[in-house]
């Protein structure tokens, strides 16, 4: 991950920066390894994880084309 730094803004280069790497993920990755996560927990958080995203993709779904 680059990001370039224009006229010594140093602030809005942080600010990029920032909004990339939570656009790719890597504070929760970096949350979710913080601590050791028992393989049954892993496996119950990502179930719960793929129904989130199935049911919003549902009602974006429902919203858009009407079924």
């Amino acid at each position: 991950m680059e990001v370039t730094v224009n006229e010594n803004n140093v602030e809005h280069a942080l600010r990029i920066l920032k909004r990339k790497m939570q656009r790719e993920g890597v504070y929760k990755d970096m949350k979710l390894h913080k601590h050791f996560e028992k393989p049954s927990v892993r496996k119950a958080r990502k179930k719960i994880e793929s129904l989130r995203r199935s049911r919003k993709l549902n009602r974006r779904r429902l919203e858009k084309e009407g079924y």
